[in-house]
C-alpha cells in the first residue's frame, strides 16, 4: 500500500509539473516574446521548440522521484529508468530538431542572406542529431558505452555510404553550390536533359523543386546540378537587359548597287541621310583617284541596296530606346546558303520581363520585315500554296497549247 501510495504521488506531481510546463510556462512566455521586437523569439515559439522542450518536465520528475518509491525491485527500477532515458532522448532530439528549423527561418528572414540557403545544411544536422539519438538509446537499452556503437560504426561504413549514397552526394553538392554561389532560390534554370525550365522554389539537401513556367513542379536531385551541367539566367536578371539574336532571310537575287534615283530617295530617310552622305563623299573620293579606270562601272565602288539596309537596321537600332546602347549592338551577315542570305540582328532589350522582351522584339522585326521593300529587297522563304496558285494563274506563252509537253 505504501508503494502504491507514493507511486501515485509521483504521478500526480508528474501530472501537475506537466500541466505547468503546458499550460502556465508558454502562457508566460508567449507574453514576454509578444512584447519584444525582436522576432528571433517569434520563430521558436512558431516551431514549437517550448512545447517539444516541455515534455521533458514530467519525464524527469518521474526518473528522479522512481528511486523513492519503497519495496519496487531494482530490475523494474532499472527498467523503468530505461525507459525514461529513451523518452528523454527523443524530446531532447525533437527539440533540438525544431530548434534547426527555427534558425532556418530566422536565416530565411535576412534580407541579405535569402539567395544563399542553408536548409540543406540544417536537414543534415537533424539526421545527424537522430543518428546520434538512435546510438544512444541502443546503447541505453542494451547496457552498453555509446562509445562502442561509434566505434563499430567503422566496420559499417561501406553499407552506410551505399544506403546513404544520394545524401552524401547531395551533401557534397550543397556544399559546392553554396560556396560557388551557383544557384540562389528565384533563379530563372534551364535543364533540357531532366525538362526543367523556371525558377528555383526551394533548395534542400536532397532535392531542388523547380516551378517551370507552365506551373508544373519538377524535382532535381541535388548532385544532378553538379555532376550536368545547367543554364542560370541569373546574369541575364542582374544585368537588366535581354539579349535579342534573330536572324531573317534575304533574297540573294534582290541584292543590286544602288542608281542615283535610289540613292536620292533613301536619302530622305532621316537615320540613313548621314550615312549615306558620308559615303557618297568617301566613294566620290575612291573613285576619283582611279583616273580613266573609273570610267569602267566595273572597277568602282558602289553602294549595295543590302549595305544600306544594313546601315539603318543599326541607326534604327541605335535610336531605339528600348534597346540598350552599353551592350552589344550589331547587324551582320551570316554565310549564305540554300535558304537565302541570314541577316542578323544582335543587340540587347532593356528589359528582362519575358512578356515586354517579346514585344519589344516583334515590334522590332514587324518594322523591318515591313521597310524592306523601300530598299528593293526581298524576303526569301518556301514556296507556298498561294504562290504556285499565282503562277499558275499567269496567261501560258503564245503557241503552247494546254496538254502539250
Amino acid at each position: 500500500m505504501q508503494s502504491w501510495i507514493v507511486l501515485g504521488g509521483l504521478l500526480l506531481l508528474a501530472l501537475l509539473v506537466g500541466w505547468l510546463s503546458h499550460k502556465l510556462l508558454p502562457r508566460l512566455v508567449h507574453r514576454m516574446v509578444e512584447a519584444t521586437t525582436t522576432h528571433w523569439d517569434d520563430a521558436l515559439i512558431a516551431r514549437g521548440v517550448l512545447r517539444q522542450v516541455s515534455h521533458l518536465a514530467p519525464v524527469i520528475v518521474v526518473y528522479l522521484g522512481i528511486a523513492a518509491i519503497p519495496a519496487l525491485p531494482d530490475d523494474a527500477v532499472g527498467l523503468l529508468r530505461k525507459v525514461l532515458i529513451v523518452l528523454i532522448v527523443f524530446f531532447v532530439a525533437r527539440g533540438i530538431s525544431r530548434f534547426l528549423s527555427a534558425a532556418n527561418d530566422i536565416y530565411e528572414r535576412q534580407y541579405d542572406t535569402h539567395g544563399r540557403p542553408i536548409k540543406g545544411y540544417v536537414q543534415l544536422g537533424k539526421l545527424l542529431v537522430f543518428l546520434l539519438a538512435a546510438i544512444v538509446v541502443v546503447a541505453v537499452l542494451i547496457g552498453r558505452s555509446p562509445l562502442l556503437l561509434l566505434s563499430g560504426l567503422g566496420a559499417l561504413g561501406a553499407v552506410l555510404m551505399l544506403v546513404f549514397k544520394d545524401t552524401i552526394l547531395s551533401l557534397v553538392a550543397s556544399v559546392q553550390i553554396a560556396s560557388n554561389d551557383l544557384l540562389r532560390v528565384g533563379d530563372w534554370i534551364t535543364m533540357p536533359s531532366l525538362g526543367v525550365d523556371g525558377d528555383v522554389v526551394d533548395i534542400a539537401l536532397n532535392t531542388v523543386r523547380v516551378q517551370n513556367f507552365d506551373k508544373t513542379i519538377v524535382t532535381v536531385p541535388t548532385y544532378r546540378l553538379v555532376s550536368d551541367s545547367f543554364i542560370n539566367w541569373r546574369g541575364m536578371s542582374d544585368s537588366g537587359g535581354r539579349r535579342i539574336k534573330r536572324s531573317f532571310y534575304i533574297d540573294q537575287a534582290s541584292v543590286r548597287f544602288l542608281d542615283e534615283e535610289t540613292r536620292a530617295r533613301l536619302s530622305g530617310f532621316a537615320l540613313l541621310d548621314k550615312y549615306l552622305h558620308h559615303k557618297h563623299e568617301e566613294l566620290l573620293d575612291w573613285n576619283g583617284k582611279l583616273g580613266d579606270a573609273a570610267k569602267q562601272p566595273v572597277n568602282t565602288r558602289r553602294l549595295t541596296n543590302l549595305g544600306s539596309f544594313r546601315a539603318y537596321v543599326t541607326a534604327y537600332l541605335q535610336a531605339n530606346p528600348l534597346i540598350t546602347a552599353d551592350k552589344t549592338l550589331m547587324v551582320r551577315q551570316l554565310a549564305p546558303g540554300p535558304t537565302g542570305l541570314p541577316m542578323e540582328v544582335y543587340c540587347f532589350a532593356d528589359t528582362t520581363d519575358w512578356g515586354d522582351y517579346e514585344g519589344i522584339q516583334a515590334d522590332l522585326f514587324d518594322h523591318l520585315l515591313a521597310i524592306l521593300p523601300e530598299f528593293g529587297l526581298r524576303l526569301f522563304q518556301q514556296p507556298t500554296g498561294a504562290d504556285l496558285a499565282g503562277v499558275l494563274k499567269r496567261p501560258q506563252p503564245a503557241g503552247i497549247e494546254k496538254g502539250s509537253e
